[in-house]
């Protein structure tokens, strides 16, 4: 009968929406109250926390691990519509299918980085290419979720919507530009101005987005866009708002799948605003406590040494992020100095066993690079998370013969100015070992001969 029952419940998600399971917000630090996932609120109105996503763990547990691990494998295939909706069930199991807005997000490649590995002396490493999803980033993850819950909410009239909105570096305004139009949702976004790449700028313009650049940096278009929520004028699509973690937690369950259920020994994540850090702690979690794996790996959080609030509260020993004026760094998606999910992250950390490293500017260019000539084509997030495994590595923090996932964050090719201004030595205070400039030859066979 039990069987009978896993396999109704199988069907009816199948059908679009999940007859057994359930979700809501609870309070991050365990106040009383839950609200529905469809509801406009932020903060727990009693402490004025983060909230989280918290799912009927007793009604999904009645499912064994070996049963969750057969579904989950059946599913993925080349006919699958989504990474994320293919686990409706520990993401968002009230949505009906005619609400879900996808672009086929997830599933992405979990790269054998051979040669690289040999390089820095790691046993096995292994690039998680998020960058290849539908805008370029794995923003689309959680972006997928939130969407999709808004667009119920608002055909079912839980929902009065003006416009989606959030505050950007880059890759959360181009998700949300994309799954905003693909839904007929407005969007706005809030960039700062001059400090985003022109790949990233044209995504949301591409899409329809009121793009509004303010005169400040990440921080300052966080502020603003908080207060229009604040005030109902938006509804708040940043990774405070816990829908986006929901999604974004899918990757580590990839992970473990296409590691036969076997999380790594580590995993290295380069973080701003934190929510991915959190994202993978909850995803690891959620599949350990039900049985679909036997343990969490170790947590490495990468961060910029021009944005570093994490590492500072980390080597300090203190358990409370302290906000700080970000730098400038090539790593543009994290350059933020006041992360929203910081309280999610350290808990992750601890939870994790885990650390924290910085990368400087020649250290993530240098790593990049490194990556390059071994196949790889490293945006700047990725190089800051492939230095700081190298930095910990030489520390003999991560072992010898451990396995190690670094998640590859975005796509190169939003970052093809970083890219030439290495090779063209432009990079201003950065050493550029690794550089390689076209060589201007005449037309001639004897001279190609020549220098070849």
């Amino acid at each position: 009968m039990q069987a009978v029952c896993r396999e109704h419940a199988f069907l009816a998600v199948r059908a679009g929406v999940s007859l057994k399971y359930t979700a809501s917000f609870r309070c991050f630090s365990g106040c009383e109250g839950s609200w529905p996932l469809t509801r406009a609120i932020y903060t727990c109105p009693t402490c004025g926390g983060l909230l989280a996503v918290k799912h009927d763990v007793a009604a999904l547990a009645e499912t064994p691990g070996a049963e969750w691990r057969r579904m989950f494998d059946t599913r993925w295939n080349a006919r699958a519509a989504s990474g994320v909706w293919s686990k409706r069930e520990w993401v968002a199991p009230e949505i009906p299918d005619d609400a879900v807005g996808t672009t086929g997000e997830g599933m992405t490649p979990l790269y054998p980085a051979k040669r690289l590995a040999e390089e820095l002396g790691i046993g096995e490493l292994l690039v998680k290419q998020c960058g290849t999803t539908h805008t370029g980033s794995f923003k689309d993850l959680g972006m997928t979720v939130l969407v999709s819950v808004v667009n119920h909410a608002k055909k079912t009239g839980a929902l009065d919507v003006r416009a989606i909105a959030c505050a950007s570096t880059g890759d959360t305004s181009a998700a949300l530009a994309a799954y905003g139009a693909a839904a007929g949702l407005p969007v706005v976004v809030l960039l700062p101005r001059g400090m985003v790449s022109t790949a990233q700028l044209v995504q949301p313009l591409a899409h329809g987005a009121r793009v509004l650049a303010l005169d400040t940096d990440f921080d300052g278009c966080m502020r603003v866009v908080r207060e229009l929520a604040s005030r109902q004028l938006v509804y708040l699509a940043n990774s405070m708002n816990p829908l986006r973690i929901e999604g974004q937690k899918t990757v580590a369950i990839e992970i473990a799948q296409q590691l036969g259920w076997e999380p790594p020994d580590w995993i290295v994540i380069p973080s701003g605003n934190l929510g991915n850090a959190s994202a993978l702690y909850s995803g690891f979690a959620l599949a350990k406590e039900l049985g679909v794996t036997t343990r969490l790996p170790r947590l490495a959080v990468a961060q910029a040494e021009n944005a570093n609030p994490m590492y500072l509260a980390y080597v300090a020993g203190k358990t409370e992020v302290a906000a700080v004026v970000a730098k400038a760094t090539q790593a543009s998606a994290i350059r933020i100095g006041n992360p929203v999910s910081a309280p999610r992250a350290m808990a992750a950390l601890g939870a994790m066993n885990g650390v924290v490293e910085q990368a400087s500017e020649a250290e993530l260019a240098d790593a990049c690079a490194r990556a390059d000539r071994t196949g790889l084509y490293a945006d700047p997030h990725t190089g800051v998370a492939i230095a700081c495994a190298a930095k910990l590595r030489a520390k003999g923090v991560i072992g010898a013969n451990e396995r190690v996932v670094v998640v590859s964050t975005a796509s190169a090719l939003k970052f093809t100015e970083f890219k030439l201004a290495y090779h063209e030595k432009r990079l201003e205070g950065v050493p550029t070992p690794l550089a390689n400039e076209p060589i201007s030859l005449p037309a001639d066979v004897d001279a190609v001969s020549k220098h070849l």
